[in-house]
């Protein structure tokens, strides 16, 4: 997990090795298994969460129980409910292990001392930021304004290594669409 970790700030970042120790010396470690929760709507997010390995869905619930599935984030990537840790109040998602996953955790406290001791962290953070804003905007503009044959061909150019790793229905809540059309148009895409 840690060495994950280490060669994935090395590829994405111009940090010394005293830097990236220091990083890795303040990271919580933890397994997690299918299905298991490491956010629950209600409870305030406390850490910023890379995954090492596995996968996480962040997603919330509509009043009839059905789930919104607003992120996957797989291997090499970072999440977090944003509001509830940077205003510190109770979260409106749930963050929850796909498969079974490797995280490290940063408490807040400890994310904010390396940024501000970092000079080349806290730009690496702002560039994650600008292009997490970015593909969340352009998410939502084929959300908005696309039919539903635009959203799986976005999710399909976008996410192709997500396929084969998730259930149907769990792309048909991330796509906002319904299971039954998710079916009818990968059944269309077969007779192609």
């Amino acid at each position: 997990m840690i060495a994950a970790f280490e060669n994935y700030l090395r590829s994405q970042t111009d940090l010394s090795q005293d830097d990236i120790n220091h990083i890795i010396s303040l990271a919580v470690q933890r397994k997690l298994r299918r299905n298991e929760f490491l956010l629950r709507e209600g409870d305030i997010c406390r850490n910023k969460i890379f995954i090492a390995s596995g996968m996480l869905r962040l997603y919330g619930l509509a009043p009839d129980g059905s789930e919104h599935i607003l992120q996957f984030a797989p291997e090499n990537t970072w999440t977090l409910d944003v509001e509830s840790y940077d205003r510190e109040i109770p979260a409106h998602t749930n963050i929850v292990a796909v498969e079974p996953s490797e995280v490290l955790l940063w408490p807040k406290a400890d994310f904010t001392k390396l940024v501000d001791d970092m000079p080349q962290l806290k730009n690496f953070s702002q560039q994650l930021i600008s292009r997490n804003i970015y593909n969340s905007r352009q998410r939502l503009l084929t959300t908005l304004g696309g039919t539903p044959e635009q959203k799986y061909e976005d999710f399909v150019r976008n996410s192709p290594g997500l396929l084969p790793r998730l259930p149907l229905w769990m792309i048909a809540s991330y796509l906002g669409i319904s299971l039954k059309t998710l079916t009818r148009i990968r059944h269309a895409q077969l007779q192609r």
